[in-house]
């Protein structure tokens, strides 16, 4: 799984082998969710239109649009309103602004009933519309006193200029007609420039721009504002099952497990004797299915690996006994003479232990001394705790060989397993990797070749002969 790419096949393993976690999950967070949801009251929402007439540029819009959330027009608004304990700060967080196309402001406003935010938006899009009407005319008063202070600065001109012309006399002289003639121009032009001011002053587009108009009530909101209970409750649901599986694939990605037959080879110091298989099925009771702990894990589903491919078709009993008999007939290739050998377990690998059971049997049934061949070795099968490994002394065994399952168990806990061989002087004689294929649909009327097989529980009773 470390080296896999994570596929949609490996998700539905998950969510196959885990469906009663997953479930569990999900209906934790779910109620999560429904608890949030009541720590943070419904909400809702609903908007006023804003006309602003004349033409605007994009920057404009932007300011008129800011100048909504103002401070100014937020405490206007809370003022007019009167809500007890709503000032104006917290209602500034209950209201937005955006600039829409053909020149419209929408003024939206959220509040804890539908009546309150249809209030707060009317209330909103009018206190704007009055104080951008109170900018405008403040911004045109000083424009308008201008040219009335200028008409008034002509006159005053003017009358100098009429003083300075009967100062000049009748115009007897060349001189003095020169002077009427040209304080005449003077006055003339200042006329002129008079009447073109008051004609620009009344072509000003942007006179205009003060006629905002409010276009109609916000609508009363028929539901909730986002997130509503039932988001935040499916929210809660699907982020716990998100969470549950990535966990699984984070777990899987970071596992020290081995998974292939050379890693477990190099681990135990030995060699693979081949690969057998054990039909999938759970049986009722297990040695180590004992206790509170494992119960829990029974009930929700987590004795059971999702890491492992489903199993394989199996073909038939005569099929997987081939496999048996071909290991046997390794292991015999690789003993000098006929010996008695331990069959070693780790504690808790359910599968290993079935295949060692059949492994044992297999030995046992096709063992003679009739024989044309060598006898199979006499093994006896022995568990053996990976969290402290402890391999039983027995005179009459001379070696071990291991049978386990992969991706079960860490490097160092093999490595444990054959130090405690070591130790007890039984030499590694071989590796047997166990794994389970689907049954078939249909059995035959008899029952199976090794049918008594199952009474050779992994146990730590190591007194008897070859089972």
């Amino acid at each position: 799984m470390s080296d896999d790419t994570i596929r949609l096949v490996t998700i539905g393993r998950i969510i196959r082998r885990r469906r009663r976690l997953l479930t569990i999950l999900v209906v934790v967070g779910a109620l999560v969710g429904y608890g949030t949801s009541l720590l943070f009251p419904p909400r809702y929402t609903t908007s006023a239109s804003v006309l602003l007439p004349g033409a605007w540029e994009e920057r404009e819009l932007l300011t008129q649009a800011e100048i909504v959330t103002s401070s100014v027009v937020v405490d206007r608004a809370a003022a007019t309103l009167g809500w007890a304990g709503v000032s104006g700060s917290e209602l500034r967080e209950r209201v937005s602004a955006k600039a829409a196309d053909g020149n419209i402001i929408k003024i939206s406003g959220t509040a804890d009933t539908p009546e309150r935010a249809q209030r707060l938006s009317d209330q909103m899009a009018q206190q704007f519309v009055t104080f951008a009407a109170q900018i405008v005319s403040d911004s045109t008063d000083p424009e308008a006193a201008r040219p009335e202070a200028l008409r008034k600065m002509v006159e005053q001109t003017t009358r100098r200029i009429d003083e300075l012309a009967d100062a000049a006399g009748p115009g007897r002289t060349v001189e003095s007609v020169q002077t009427r003639t040209e304080l005449a121009k003077l006055r003339t032009a200042l006329q002129e420039a008079v009447d073109k001011l008051d004609k620009a002053g009344q072509a000003d587009p942007a006179d205009g721009r003060a006629d905002m108009v409010v276009m109609g009530p916000a609508a009363r909101p028929a539901g909730e504002a986002p997130p509503t209970r039932t988001q935040l409750v499916g929210g809660g649901a699907l982020l716990s099952f998100l969470l549950a599986v990535i966990g699984h694939l984070a777990a899987a990605r970071v596992s020290r497990r081995l998974r292939t037959g050379p890693e477990i080879t190099a681990a135990l110091g030995s060699v693979l004797l081949g690969t057998v298989d054990v039909p999938d099925e759970r049986p009722a009771h297990r040695p180590e299915g004992r206790g509170p702990r494992a119960r829990i894990r029974r009930l929700l589903g987590v004795d059971i690996r999702w890491d492992i491919p489903a199993p394989q078709t199996s073909g038939d009993e005569d099929s997987r006994q081939i496999r048996y008999r071909r290991v046997c007939a390794r292991l015999r290739d690789r003993l000098p003479a006929p010996r008695r050998l331990l069959v070693v377990v780790p504690d808790g690998d359910e599968i290993a232990r079935r295949a060692a059971g059949q492994l044992v049997a297999e030995a046992e049934n096709d063992s003679s001394p009739s024989s044309s061949s060598r006898e199979f070795p006499m093994l006896r099968v022995v568990g053996v705790s990976v969290s402290r490994p402890m391999v039983p002394d027995v005179d009459d065994a001379s070696g071990a060989l291991v049978v386990l399952s992969a991706g079960s168990w860490t490097a160092g806990e093999l490595a444990g397993i054959a130090e405690a061989c070591a130790d007890a002087e039984h030499e590694v004689v071989g590796i047997v990797l166990a794994g389970t294929v689907s049954a078939p649909p249909t059995r035959s009327a008899g029952p199976p070749r090794h049918a008594a097989t199952p009474a050779l529980a992994v146990g730590d009773d190591t007194t008897g002969g070859s089972r």
